[in-house]
């Protein structure tokens, strides 16, 4: 049986052409499935949540601080700022630190998810402005960010921080407050 290399080719190219339709098909229903998903209301509920921040550890500092870079939302971008800063020590309290750049994840300093409810007032308080929080972070970059550290959104702008927070000392003042338990107190 002889086969015509000409006609073998171009059935060749017909499947081709028509499997990528098929992925291409495939994919934009995927797409549209995704945005289905989430209405409206819940997308700007994610976008607007308290944890809705980056944390990137960059190294582990001297005497017991984070180096990590982070990231605040705000109408301007000196609001952001000092949203980036609340975001770094919320993150070493509340949610820890991914490992990443040679340091080791960080788990929180509150293991109870509930602790912030449960201490609502403490850290209303702990984070207010001009709060007991600044007393825990050192900012490690000078002047505004800008350029791939600062985005203009919609509603303002988007804006990543390189910060060092103060760990052990952190940790110590939310020991001596009741608010964290002691690493010596066992189980």
């Amino acid at each position: 049986m002889f086969i015509n290399p000409k006609n073998h080719y171009n059935t060749m190219k017909t499947l081709s052409y028509f499997s990528l339709v098929l992925v291409f098909l495939f994919a934009m229903g995927e797409t549209t499935n995704a945005q289905e998903r989430y209405s409206r209301r819940e997308k700007k509920a994610h976008y607007n949540s308290d944890y809705n921040y980056d944390v990137q550890i960059m190294g582990v500092g001297q005497d017991g601080t984070k180096v990590m870079k982070v990231s605040g939302h705000g109408k301007r971008v000196e609001d952001a700022v000092i949203e980036a800063k609340m975001n770094a020590v919320a993150s070493v309290i509340f949610k820890g630190i991914p490992g990443g750049h040679g340091a080791a994840t960080t788990p929180p300093i509150l293991k109870d998810s509930n602790a912030g409810d449960k201490h609502a007032e403490y850290f209303e308080t702990f984070f207010s402005p001009g709060g007991k929080y600044l007393q825990f972070i050192t900012m490690t970059t000078d002047g505004m960010p800008s350029g791939q550290d600062r985005l203009k959104m919609k509603k303002g702008y988007k804006v990543f921080i390189y910060a060092q927070v103060m760990y052990d000392a952190l940790r110590k003042q939310l020991e001596n407050d009741g608010i964290a338990r002691s690493l010596d107190s066992g189980f």
